[in-house]
């Protein structure tokens, strides 16, 4: 259990890195390209996983399998991260880091809307806050300097289409699991946002040997790097213990951005990830577990 948590360390401070190392990338590389290559390096960097665990479990994917992992890649990757990294260029990374976490949140609507699952009173109580959490971080009065309304409007809108990647998912999931789902997936979604670059006249593959670390950095540490920690985390106890990565990467990725952009965190940024923390923390450990815990003698 003790590697199990090294592991979701790891993984969260990997995945707090991810908004810093995208805008300095997508300085000097368009941005669409650099979700591109990330995802095409992430994908291949999993394969050799997805394959051995397809081959132990004797798993042979289907033409209507490939189908939904294609529909899943183009969710996930071609639009939300898209988006995502349009919105990092278009704010500061603190503040696209701290929004997108509430991607679970609508994960969670998407369920209660398209799976059936309940939406208890506890779950309303999640929402609130984590609604909440995104109007301190947005700051509609006075809107943040490095900011803009469009680029946390567009963030928000890829952190509802990553949660309804999740639930799509979770479909395909359930037959050949969560790493060869992830890598197919990601290739699949990097495929059609490869035709898209094509078709708009956008560069895939030119400039990219003058930003070697920044592929290296993206594509292999923080997407292929980070999600392997994330699985062994996952396979070496359950996935509630890896989704604590998740917890964490509100309370890091600010202070990454603070050191290596030197952007500023302001008072309603500190208040917002309060609120998206206390609403991760009440998703993470259910209702009836704080009532044992608190009666708990």
């Amino acid at each position: 259990m003790r590697k199990a948590y090294i592991y979701v360390i790891i993984t969260a401070f990997l995945f707090a890195t991810m908004e810093v190392s995208c805008k300095i990338g997508g300085a000097s590389m368009d941005p669409l390209q650099l979700t591109y290559i990330r995802f095409v390096v992430g994908g291949l960097l999993l394969m050799p996983l997805a394959v051995a665990h397809l081959k132990k479990h004797r798993i042979r994917l289907t033409a209507k399998d490939h189908l939904l992992l294609a529909v899943v890649g183009v969710i996930g990757v071609t639009i939300s991260m898209s988006l995502f990294q349009v919105a990092v260029m278009m704010c500061n990374a603190s503040t696209i880091s701290v929004m997108f976490c509430v991607n679970p949140f609508f994960t969670m609507v998407f369920a209660h809307l398209f799976a059936n699952e309940d939406f208890s009173r506890n779950k309303i109580m999640v929402l609130a806050f984590a609604l909440t959490g995104i109007f301190f971080m947005m700051r509609p009065w006075d809107v943040q300097a490095g900011n803009s309304a469009r680029g946390m409007i567009l963030i928000i809108l890829a952190a509802l289409v990553f949660g309804l990647y999740t639930i799509v998912g979770k479909v395909i999931q359930k037959k050949i699991g969560f790493v060869a789902q992830t890598s197919i997936s990601f290739l699949y979604g990097a495929a059609v946002l490869m035709i898209i670059l094509m078709i708009l006249g956008r560069p895939v593959i030119a400039g990219l040997s003058a930003n070697i670390p920044v592929i290296i950095y993206t594509g292999v540490v923080v997407t292929g790097l980070g999600y392997y920690c994330y699985f062994k985390a996952i396979e070496l106890s359950d996935a509630s213990t890896g989704s604590i990565a998740f917890f964490l990467k509100p309370a890091i990725a600010p202070v990454i951005a603070v050191i290596v952009l030197r952007e500023t965190i302001l008072w309603n940024t500190v208040v917002g990830i309060l609120l998206i923390l206390t609403a991760s923390l009440m998703n993470l450990v259910p209702a009836n577990k704080w009532k044992e815990l608190l009666h708990r003698k």
